[in-house]
């Protein structure tokens, strides 16, 4: 897995095509994620992305998104935990998909709107509950508005239906969150989780949502850099410390 990922990526960075900023006052390239929480943003398209995750455990996740139209953008991904380290690598069961289409483009009023479905979860996958750690947002609705303030802000906000019920919590969910470019390469990011379907039944959460927050550095035309710290208040149990995490992503627009 780990050679796929460094092979494909290589082949992106060689593949003559044109690349852009995703990260400061100079992105051009719209944010299909803040942290976990989805966004109203799609690729363009033509356009690719590929993305790795490392978080604890020795995990990670590869992920492999396109712009099919301008309205139009679907994924794949997997991910595992061992692959770094000394432990035995164990992935997950099934790649998790993604298909986002925008129903509305942002106007001076209005925010843009996307309906779509993502079945890729975060972390670690618990066998007993049949659940990611993070569960994966399954069917949503994100809008997103961006305003010209020092830069860029943008706020972000959505509800969704994960399909990962077994633990008995059949909530509606809801998420919050906003990026503000700092400069013309970096930019922090925040997200809230309320986690109404993580707080209840034999649900892993303690009723206080998950807070993250994190920075993205555009290193190079394309290409991102970005860590974060999640579960910030520790909506966990057995959990003492928030998480951290890195993420690389790379996108061309052919």
């Amino acid at each position: 897995m780990k050679t796929l990922a460094l092979v494909t990526l290589l082949a992106a960075i060689l593949l003559p095509a044109s690349a852009q900023n995703t990260a400061g006052d100079a992105a051009t390239i719209e944010p299909r994620t803040l942290i976990d929480a989805p966004t109203a943003g799609l690729l363009k398209r033509g356009a690719f992305s590929f993305e790795s995750n490392f978080f604890q455990d020795g995990g990670v996740m590869f992920a492999l998104s396109a712009g099919a139209l301008d309205r139009l953008t679907f994924g794949v991904s997997y991910g595992g935990v061992g692959v770094i380290g000394k432990d035995a690598a164990t992935g997950q069961k099934l790649p998790g998909v993604m298909v986002k289409y925008r129903l509305f483009d942002e106007t001076e009023a209005m925010p843009a709107v996307a309906f779509g479905f993502d079945s890729q979860g975060k972390e670690s996958y618990i066998d007993s509950l049949e659940r990611f750690t993070i569960k994966s947002r399954g069917i949503f609705i994100a809008a997103s508005k961006n305003y010209a303030f020092l830069g860029f802000l943008s706020f972000h906000g959505g509800v969704n239906w994960s399909m990962e019920k077994k633990d008995g919590d059949k909530d509606m969910d809801v998420f919050l969150g906003v990026e503000k470019s700092v400069g013309q390469e970096l930019s922090v990011l925040a997200e809230y989780d309320f986690a109404f379907n993580d707080n209840h039944g034999a649900a892993t959460g303690k009723g206080r949502g998950y807070l993250n927050a994190g920075v993205r550095w555009s290193l190079a035309s394309g290409l991102t850099l970005g860590f974060d710290i999640k579960n910030i208040v520790k909506n966990q149990k057995n959990v003492s410390y928030a998480n951290r995490t890195l993420k690389v992503e790379y996108v061309r627009t052919f």
